[in-house]
């Protein structure tokens, strides 16, 4: 990890990182605000529209540290700047999604209707074009969230393979087995 962390992260027009005295980094950007506690291990400094960070010694925990708080203040500087979307498609006979406000309802072959409270910081949009399997889009800037909820949503009915049924990101290859063959006569 010692290879990323030493990486500078360049800062795009209209983001500022403020470092505070307890190590805490705080992204601003036009999307939004993000603060992530770093070790205090490791140092963070802000140089001309890049962000340096740097590790005590090079001991293996040190190593690890680095890489992770550099990728760390990276997906927040890119969360802030551009967002981030994650786009899941429902795979099966009478599979449907739709939302009111932050609450998404999915129908997915159970007896009942699933009921998902989506948090603030993540917009959802669900659409079901004709002939095509039901779109659920989440979009945010926290990249962790995001990929939290998508999980979450994706754990209610994961994707089986032998016909394929069950929720999937969009452009996700599915591994799919061979039933069983006819008995022996």
């Amino acid at each position: 990890m010692s290879r990323i962390g030493k990486k500078p992260i360049d800062l795009p027009s209209g983001v500022t990182v403020d470092v505070s005295d307890y190590n805490q980094v705080t992204v601003k950007g036009p999307k939004g605000t993000l603060s992530q506690e770093v070790s205090p291990d490791i140092t963070v400094k802000v140089n001309d529209n890049q962000v340096v960070l740097a590790r005590p010694t090079e001991s293996k925990r040190h190593k690890s540290l680095h890489g992770l708080y550099r990728a760390l203040i990276n997906n927040m500087v890119v969360g802030v700047n551009e967002g981030y979307k994650k786009e899941l498609e429902l795979v099966g006979v009478g599979y449907k999604a739709s939302n009111q406000g932050q609450v998404l309802e999915l129908s997915l072959g159970y007896s009942h209707n699933i009921f998902f409270a989506l948090p603030q910081e993540i917009a959802v949009k669900t659409e079901t074009p004709k002939g095509k399997n039901p779109l659920v889009t989440l979009e945010g800037i926290n990249k962790e969230l995001i990929g939290q909820v998508a999980a979450k949503i994706k754990s209610f009915r994961s994707v089986e393979p032998f016909k394929g049924k069950g929720v999937r990101f969009v452009g996700e290859k599915v591994r799919r087995k061979a039933g069983k063959t006819a008995a022996k006569k």
